[in-house]
């Protein structure tokens, strides 16, 4: 598959958007873990596939903090159009309403890049978690 990415400008774009939109301290801390984000995805090597490359974006903008707020919120955000622009837009509302506290739980290290992975493996491929799945996110969950 090729896929399609977007670039640095457009992902300030959509987290100035949330900013206005949500509230929040506007502006970026550092672009080169943005830049170096929306770069990494694009090697298939380390990123074969489509849940790699939404995990490896979600996490990477999630736990940078390249903006001064709103990564969490940016986070799902670009992770959601790269799926909408790669063919997926039929599970963008799922993806989001699914992903929504997700993403704290990644903020707050609940949720390991692991675990994310076969979440968004789950949400693009299935119907619903297995419920191996919802234990582990279920264990993850209770730990903390």
């Amino acid at each position: 598959m090729n896929f399609l990415y977007f670039n640095t400008q457009h992902a300030i774009g959509v987290h100035d958007n949330i900013i206005d939109t949500t509230g929040g301290l506007p502006g970026v801390i550092n672009i080169g873990l943005l830049d170096s984000a929306l770069e990494h995805v694009k090697n298939d090597m380390y990123y074969p596939c489509i849940e790699d490359k939404t995990t490896h974006l979600l996490f990477s903008i999630n736990k940078n903090h390249a903006f001064q707020d709103g990564n969490k919120r940016s986070s799902l955000a670009l992770a959601a159009y790269f799926l909408e622009i790669n063919g997926f837009s039929f599970m963008i509302k799922k993806f989001i309403v699914k992903m929504e506290n997700i993403v704290v739980s990644v903020a707050d290290n609940i949720i390991d890049k692991d675990l994310l992975k076969e979440i968004i493996t789950s949400l693009i491929y299935d119907d619903d978690y297995s419920e191996e799945l919802k234990l582990k996110i279920f264990r993850a969950l209770s730990v903390n």
